[in-house]
């Protein structure tokens, strides 16, 4: 059934070109020597003794190179004499069930068979203590009861509050550690509270369980590793919120001022906690980001769940439009524990169905205000994950044309 008058399907679009976007692109090649150099520095290679049971902490994120580098800290310490098994600290993802996130683990390569070491996944959580403001924290029991506790997380702005410490160390250790009752717990006092609340609640945890060190991992523009770093407890606090501005500096951007729709070929827990990242797109659910330095986008239309989200949409709801075989992907049990998890139901609602991408598009046209049909600016994207190349209307190629760090590479001849 046409939900657009019919003038509105006689509409030609654009032509659409392939154009490259320059970021920083340092990495690392030798992930597995990186890993050795950082364990092997005296400050973190004291904390581990011969016998010790060591629980890695490894999310839901799709991280470059994430099997490389827990395989590599797992051999690293069994030459230590250490016993490590890995432990998903994802929160409330995965369904929010033990099985749930294995398998999302699995999704990434991480399982007893390849990694040479056990998972562990249950959700069962000890109570280890409050901050000073009587906020009980609890943790992973398995992980509590190891000998040493070490986070394996990225470094990176988060997508829905601002402060010295984001995403990252901290964060995994109280959202990601809490599984899901610890998770749900810190998220009913609001994002807004988390600049002071994660610090705070990591510090509790460091306190009152063996956390030893976390090793801290940054990506460039491209989505490539790019820094690994073993910071001991004592000192994330300090470091992280170091490490942050560099993963700042390190984020890409869609590097055009306005655009009327974009179109994402797909969201994703593994691509973001919010399925595409808001410092990409300019928006949270709950409306435009204040200073936001981006493109200013009108509409957003999405066409796809990635297959390691498992089906988890959270996140949905930051977009427009949506196409009707992305909505028959979405898991709506996976989406809404997620969802209410972290306290933001908005996440999950699902926007209006469209056919596909043209209708999508054309919806969004018919809906966004100050359109210039003789210049309309479309761009597509995969993931606000994968920047390096984008697809752009002809309208934008004049932009385009005096950027230096953006290269028109050829016009794409059909519409997918």
């Amino acid at each position: 059934m046409a939900i657009l008058p019919q003038s509105v399907y006689a509409l030609k679009l654009p032509k659409m070109y392939r154009v490259k976007q320059q970021f920083d692109d340092q990495q690392l090649v030798d992930i597995e020597g990186a890993v050795a150099a950082e364990l092997a520095k005296p400050t973190v290679r004291s904390l581990v003794k011969s016998g010790m049971r060591v629980a890695l902490l490894v999310g839901s994120r799709g991280i470059c190179h994430m099997d490389r580098i827990t395989r590599a800290v797992g051999e690293n310490l069994k030459k230590m004499g250490a016993q490590p098994f890995i432990v998903p600290a994802m929160g409330s993802h995965g369904g929010g069930t033990a099985e749930g996130q294995r398998k999302v683990l699995a999704g990434y390569g991480i399982t007893e068979e390849t990694m040479g070491m056990p998972v562990v996944s249950q959700m069962q959580v000890d109570e280890i203590g409050m901050t000073s403001s009587g906020i009980p924290i609890c943790i992973d029991r398995v992980a509590h009861a190891a000998d040493l506790i070490v986070p394996l997380g990225r470094v990176k702005p988060h997508t829905d509050f601002k402060g010295p410490i984001e995403s990252g160390l901290c964060k995994m250790l109280t959202i990601g550690l809490g599984k899901h009752e610890g998770c749900s717990r810190l998220h009913q006092y609001g994002f807004e509270s988390f600049a002071e609340l994660i610090p705070e609640a990591a510090r509790v945890v460091i306190e009152n369980a063996p956390v030893g060190f976390g090793l801290a991992i940054l990506e460039n523009g491209y989505d490539k590793t790019c820094l690994l770093e073993a910071v001991p407890a004592r000192e994330i606090h300090t470091r992280e919120p170091e490490l942050l501005k560099i993963a700042k500096a390190q984020m890409p951007s869609i590097m055009l001022k306005e655009i009327d729709v974009l179109v994402i070929e797909q969201i994703g827990k593994d691509i973001s906690g919010a399925g595409m990242d808001p410092n990409i797109v300019g928006r949270t659910t709950k409306g435009p980001i204040k200073g936001f330095a981006g493109p200013k986008i009108k509409r957003i239309v999405i066409e796809g769940i990635s297959p390691a989200s498992h089906g988890n949409a959270c996140g949905v709801g930051l977009a427009d439009y949506v196409l009707k075989a992305c909505a028959r992907q979405i898991d709506l049990p996976s989406t809404y524990t997620n969802s209410i998890g972290s306290g933001n139901p908005e996440a999950g609602r699902i926007p209006i169905q469209v056919e596909d991408e043209r209708e999508g598009i054309l919806a969004s046209l018919r809906t966004a205000i100050g359109v210039d049909y003789d210049a309309l600016k479309i761009v597509k994207i995969r993931d606000t994950l994968s920047l390096g190349e984008i697809a752009v209307s002809q309208g934008l190629l004049p932009e385009v044309s005096q950027n230096g760090r953006m290269t028109i590479l050829e016009e794409i001849n059909e519409r997918e």
